[in-house]
């Protein structure tokens, strides 16, 4: 099994301030999506460097790099200490059971991850599944523990010569006291981190009074002053497995391989998904994106080297400049068959 280089690595929590409103990829204003994706998080900071005035060195160092310098993970909940994520898809779900729905579950803790790479099981007694935001949690959780809620807003949109009035609801992302979103940011080494790192944060700094996502004007998508840990990828997620046996790559962001992508399509555990969205662009504000197929979060793929990705211009034809779809992999390698230590 291939050893995960030390990679200059940084974890990030966002607490929000506010709702969120993360749109599905059907565009539905009644629904939500529970993931803030690593694509949507790479043209949030991109926007940001539009803002800090060096949008064409950062597009430069990324998009049109043959490595990028920096690459995202997805954005995922935490409460107190507590990370969770998009578990590998080839241990999850663990065998059914009769007391607790495994499959349910869209988020676990990083500590369930391990055990279950160990090849260890769950003791079903011990866990159970939030309904509302499919989040595994302890069965010993106080009673209505909850990480976020989706909630609907009602809304009216007034003519300019205030005689009509259409009303409407949108959906947003309401979080508990004490939770949030994190997501990891990989540099691809000690120079892309000396000269990028600090952009970043900054770039995040700004987005956290700004907003994520969609909402922005109403004041959504807002958080406290983002926290950041700086540390090695495999030291700040997952501890590396002392078994030596064929392994995988878990994606924790989008991914669009490259050509230079060795995947070995007829093996793995992947899903596909299409992403498409609007622009925007002072060149075509609201224009629609083309759509790109991506595998999602969670997968595990077998590949002769590790992942890269890249970012297809997505722009519809004739549009003023590109419009890059961040499918840069941030990935870890697992064991495909997990042996007990």
């Amino acid at each position: 099994m291939p050893v995960a280089s030390p990679t200059p690595s940084m974890l990030v929590r966002l607490r929000p301030a506010g709702p969120w409103r993360i749109g599905p990829d059907s565009g539905d204003r009644d629904r939500v999506d529970r993931v803030y994706h690593s694509d949507s998080l790479y043209a949030a900071v991109t926007g940001a460097t539009m803002r800090l005035g060096v949008m064409e060195e950062w597009l430069d160092a990324t998009a049109r790099a043959v490595e990028p310098a920096v690459r995202f993970s997805s954005c995922f909940p935490f409460l107190g200490d507590t990370l969770f994520i998009t578990p590998p898809s080839h241990v999850w779900p663990p065998p059914p059971s009769s007391r607790v729905r495994w499959k349910g579950a869209k988020f676990v803790p990083l500590k369930v991850v391990e055990t279950l790479l160990s090849g260890e099981t769950l003791k079903d007694e011990s866990w159970m599944v939030d309904a509302a935001s499919e989040c595994l949690l302890p069965s010993a959780s106080p009673p209505n523990t909850a990480i976020f809620r989706v909630a609907v807003r009602s809304n009216a949109a007034i003519d300019r010569g205030g005689e009509g009035a259409l009303p409407h609801s949108t959906a947003c992302v309401e979080f508990a006291p004490g939770a949030g979103l994190w997501f990891a940011v990989a540099f691809a080494n000690d120079d892309a981190r000396e000269r990028w790192g600090g952009l970043v944060q900054g770039a995040l700094r700004l987005l956290a009074d700004s907003g994520f996502g969609g909402g922005r004007s109403r004041g959504w998508g807002r958080s406290e002053v983002p926290e950041f840990t700086e540390a090695p990828l495999s030291a700040l997620l997952l501890k590396p497995s002392e078994v030596q046996a064929e392994s995988g790559y878990w994606l924790l962001s989008l991914f669009h391989p490259a050509e230079s992508d060795a995947v070995d399509w007829q093996r793995g555990h992947y899903a596909i998904t299409s992403r498409g969205g609007r622009i925007e662009s002072n060149a075509g504000w609201g224009a629609e994106k083309s759509a790109a197929k991506m595998v999602t979060e969670g997968s595990v793929l077998v590949a002769a080297s590790e992942l890269r990705g890249s970012a297809p211009d997505v722009a519809p034809a004739g549009f003023e400049h590109p419009v890059y779809r961040a499918g840069f992999a941030l990935a870890l390698p697992v064991p495909l068959k997990p042996v007990a230590l």
